[in-house]
C-alpha cells in the first residue's frame, strides 16, 4: 500500500569554485548548504487518486493537474508539472494528492533554488508512491534522479543547466565539498576544513533566472566552439587550438579550461590546508567570469568590490550569472560586512520524519 503522508527537504548549493563548466564535461567544486525547499505531500483519495493539487506557500498560490499528463505552464508551476510527467515517464509508481511547498532560499540569488524545488517534488512523490522510506533506504539511483531534475529544469522550465545543481543538492555532505567530474560523473568529497575561515554571500541585489538571462546564449556559445573544434565537449580543447577560435567564443573556451584548472587547484588548496590560496583562486575564478564569459554585471561588482572592501582574501560570483550572489572567504579575526550570511556544507536532500510520513 502507498503511503498515505510524506515530507521531502532539499538543498540549495554553493558553488565553491568551477563555474559553467557542468555542461562542457569539465569540473567544479560545490557543497549543499542548511538552506533549501521542503516539501509535504498527502494521498488522495480514490476520486482524485489521478490529480496533483500544489500550493507554493511562499506565494500564496495554487495549481491542479494531470499525474501522468500535465500540461505546460510558466513559472513555479512548470517544475511541479514537469516533476510528475518525467517520474511517470521513467515509470515510476505515482499517486496523485496534495503537495504543500515552502522555500527558505531566495530566488535569483544564484543558490539552486530551481534544483532544491526539482529534487524535493521529486523526493515526496516518490515516497508517496512507496510503502516505506525508499529514499533513505538507498532504493533509487540518485544519478538518474539527478538527470530527471536536469529534464525538468532543460524541457519544462527552458533553462539548459547541467548537473552541478541537482547532484550538488541530492549528494551534498556536512563538512564537505564534491569534486565533480562531469565527464565520468564521479563525484569526490573534498574536506573544508576551514580552521576559522569563513566563506560568505552578499546578495548583489540583482535577481538571476537560467531562462531569461543570457544563460542559454553562453550555452550555445560553448556548443558552437566545440563545433568548430571538432570536440565532444570543451573538455577536449586545447589551450592552443582554443586561441584559433573567433571572439567571444575563443573568450568561452578559455574561461572553461582556465575554471577546470582552477577546480584542480582549489582541491590542492584544500588538501594542503593552503586557505589564503583558495581565496587567490576565488578572486580568479570571478575576475574570468567577469572578463572572459562576460556574465557578471555592475551590481555584481559592486557586491565583489564590497566583500574585496571588507578584507576578503578574495570574492567571486556564484550561480550561472547576470545577478545573483557573491561569495567570499575571510581569514579568522576579519569581520565581513554588515548584511553577510556565513555559508557551511550540509547534508544532501532527505525524506523527513513526521507524523505519519
Amino acid at each position: 500500500m502507498p503511503r498515505e503522508r510524506a515530507r521531502s527537504f532539499a538543498p540549495g548549493r554553493v558553488n565553491l569554485i568551477g563555474e559553467h563548466t557542468d555542461y562542457n564535461l569539465g569540473l567544479a567544486l560545490p557543497f549543499a548548504i542548511a538552506e533549501g525547499v521542503s516539501v509535504s505531500a498527502v494521498a488522495a483519495g480514490s476520486q482524485a487518486a489521478e490529480r496533483v493539487r500544489v500550493h507554493a506557500l511562499d506565494l500564496g498560490e495554487w495549481d491542479e493537474f494531470e499525474l501522468c499528463d500535465p500540461s505546460p505552464a510558466p513559472g513555479w508551476r512548470a517544475f511541479a508539472r514537469g516533476t510528475a510527467a518525467e517520474l511517470a515517464r521513467a515509470g515510476f509508481p505515482l499517486v496523485g494528492g496534495q503537495l504543500e511547498i515552502e522555500g527558505a532560499l531566495p530566488r535569483g540569488a544564484g543558490l539552486s533554488s530551481s534544483a532544491a524545488l526539482e529534487v524535493a517534488l521529486c523526493i515526496a512523490l516518490l515516497e508517496l508512491g512507496s510503502s516505506d522510506r525508499s529514499w533513505q533506504r538507498g532504493d533509487f539511483d540518485r544519478l538518474e534522479i539527478a538527470r530527471l531534475c536536469s529534464r525538468v529544469e532543460n524541457d519544462w522550465v527552458g533553462a539548459r543547466t547541467g548537473l552541478l545543481d541537482q547532484i550538488s543538492s541530492i549528494f551534498g555532505e556536512p563538512d564537505r565539498a564534491l569534486r565533480i567530474d562531469f565527464l565520468t560523473l564521479e563525484i569526490d568529497p573534498v574536506p573544508l576544513a576551514l580552521d576559522g575561515w569563513r566563506l560568505v554571500l552578499v546578495g548583489s541585489g540583482e535577481p538571476h533566472t537560467h531562462a531569461s538571462s543570457g544563460y542559454n546564449e553562453r550555452r550555445a556559445e560553448c556548443a558552437r566552439a566545440c563545433e568548430l573544434l571538432g570536440v565532444a565537449s570543451l573538455r577536449q580543447a586545447t589551450p592552443e587550438s582554443v586561441q584559433l577560435l573567433p571572439v567571444p567564443l575563443s573568450l568561452r573556451a578559455s574561461h572553461v579550461l582556465g575554471e577546470n584548472a582552477r577546480v584542480r587547484a582549489t582541491v590542492a588548496a584544500l588538501r594542503a590546508g593552503d586557505l589564503p590560496a583558495v581565496g587567490t583562486l576565488l578572486s580568479a575564478s570571478h575576475e574570468s567570469e567577469r572578463d572572459l564569459f562576460e556574465v557578471s554585471t555592475p551590481a555584481v561588482e559592486a557586491a565583489v568590490q564590497r566583500l574585496l572592501g571588507a578584507g576578503a582574501a578574495g570574492a567571486r560570483l556564484v550561480g550561472g550569472g547576470f545577478g545573483g550572489s557573491v561569495l567570499g572567504l575571510f581569514a579568522p579575526g576579519v569581520d565581513p560586512p554588515p548584511g553577510a550570511r556565513e555559508v557551511r556544507p550540509g547534508p544532501g536532500a532527505r525524506a523527513l520524519e513526521g507524523p505519519d510520513s
